[in-house]
């Protein structure tokens, strides 16, 4: 049988993922993202092993990023016959993604700020 070993975050990435939680990012994004920002590029299984996630977690973290435009996925050809294999990486700068959180979450600050005002409106 083969073994594998089994990496797992360190204290300051686990941190930077229990950050994005905080601020609304889902589990298995933000554990995708923050692999991504350390690594120029990897595969969807390099990404299971290092998570601890399992595929279909994996490929809606995938999705979700993809559509903010902030990964790309490309096809290399495999080693050996047979598939070609999936290859992730960052399409911007990890401060580029998380200036783009911080005015998302500016934005949802204000709009709920507005509507607070408005609610005060019904009240006086």
């Amino acid at each position: 049988m083969r073994q594998e070993s089994v990496q797992f975050f360190t204290e300051k990435e686990e941190e930077f993922v229990n950050l994005l939680i905080e601020i609304g990012m889902k589990k298995n994004v933000a554990k995708v993202l923050v692999y991504l920002a350390y690594v120029p590029e990897a595969t969807p299984r390099s990404i299971e092993r290092r998570t601890g996630m399992r595929q279909p977690e994996i490929s809606l973290a995938m999705k979700y990023l993809m559509d903010q435009g902030w990964i790309r996925i490309h096809e290399k050809k495999g080693e050996k016959r047979g598939r070609s294999i999936k290859i992730c990486e960052l399409d911007k700068p990890i401060t580029v993604i998380m200036d783009q959180i911080g005015e998302e979450k500016k934005n949802q600050t204000n709009d709920q700020l507005a509507l607070i005002g408005k609610i005060r409106d019904y009240i006086r």
